[in-house]
């Protein structure tokens, strides 16, 4: 039987009318899902058209691949005293650089020097990282197309060499421009070369110099060295750098040639400081050799390379004017 409504028709309902077994879907809901998802979509993009437009925003870092004309160079231990002296000179010469060092020995406030006179975008990275992780250092050169490694992550303090005699050179000086400088941490100072321990002394650190055997077979007793200025072997490493062929291997002897008695290298620390240095001498060291000096003969004739900063005063000098001006070394960047 059919029935029909009397009177006014009603109002259809809003709601979905179930009709043997399907619901019909309310069109109203099914408008109110599609505008979410399209005001979603719509601000997705607009966040990445923004990003894009960001000068910090890459698909790929710069450090990932080769770039003619462009030399990326790996500087492994580049916070530390000779590795972040080595950055400076790779960066000034517009070489791309990528520093990876563990700071066991290296200091961050080096590499942030670096890293406020070359902010430019694709010159300069630091990686935290150990060289001992296979892992770490596996994805390091993964992620970054290098095209050369300059490898100054070591052990290299003095006193810790007496376990394994002669790991060890004398690197003197700084940057003659005063932008970086020689700051072992405190903790490990008495491990460090002798041009720290003078300044030390000369700054009133420590008490006095203490000078271990005065009874070597030399002109004055004590040992000889040859003491060479950072700055010098650096220039060694960046001209064996662009002389470097895939495949061939070149071993140099980067030194001035000439060998400094202890004493002499105290009395030249004394002018360079100015002031009377306390000197207290001891008996030998273990593993000391009474004269040690490099024969730079093959550097000189293959890389047409010779020490510049021969004049240990002036080193000393300019090291001790940094020291001067960096008495808490790089805590303050740091």
């Amino acid at each position: 039987m059919l029935n029909f409504a009397r009177g006014r028709s009603q109002p259809r309902s809003t709601r979905s009318m179930p009709l043997s077994g399907m619901e019909y879907p309310d069109p109203k809901r099914k408008s109110n899902f599609v505008g979410k998802i399209l005001m979603a979509a719509t601000l997705t993009a607009l966040c990445i058209i923004m990003l894009k437009q960001s000068p910090n925003f890459n698909t790929r870092s710069r450090f990932s691949e080769h770039e003619e004309g462009v030399i990326h160079v790996l500087v492994t231990g580049g916070a530390g005293y000779i590795g972040s002296h080595a950055a400076l000179r790779l960066l000034k010469e517009s070489y791309r650089v990528t520093i990876v060092d563990n700071l066991s020995r290296g200091n961050m406030g080096a590499v942030k020097v670096l890293q406020k006179l070359f902010p430019e975008p694709g010159q300069l990275q630091f990686v935290y990282a150990d060289l001992g992780d296979l892992k770490a250092v596996n994805k390091i050169f993964s992620e970054n197309a290098f095209d050369a490694v300059m490898h100054f992550a070591a052990v290299a303090y003095v006193g810790e060499s007496t376990l394994d005699p002669l790991k060890y050179f004398n690197v003197i000086g700084s940057d003659p421009e005063g932008r970086l400088g020689e700051a072992p941490r405190p903790e490990l100072r008495e491990h460090g070369r002798i041009s720290g321990a003078c300044f030390d002394a000369a700054r009133g650190v420590i008490p006095g110099l203490k000078v271990k055997g005065t009874d070597y077979k030399t002109h004055d007793g004590t040992c000889i060295r040859d003491y060479i200025d950072v700055t010098d072997l650096v220039d060694a490493h960046v001209k064996a750098l662009k002389k470097a062929k895939p495949g061939e291997v070149g071993i140099y002897n980067v030194g001035t040639g000439r060998g400094r008695s202890v004493k002499e290298f105290v009395e030249a620390c004394k002018k360079a400081t100015g002031v009377e240095i306390k000197v207290d001498y001891l008996a030998r060291r273990p593993g000391d050799y009474a004269e040690v000096f490099s024969d730079p003969t093959k550097i000189r004739h293959e890389l047409n390379w010779t020490a510049q900063f021969t004049d240990l005063q002036e080193s000393l000098q300019i090291a001790w004017q940094w020291q001067k001006a960096h008495r808490d070394g790089y805590a303050a960047a740091s």
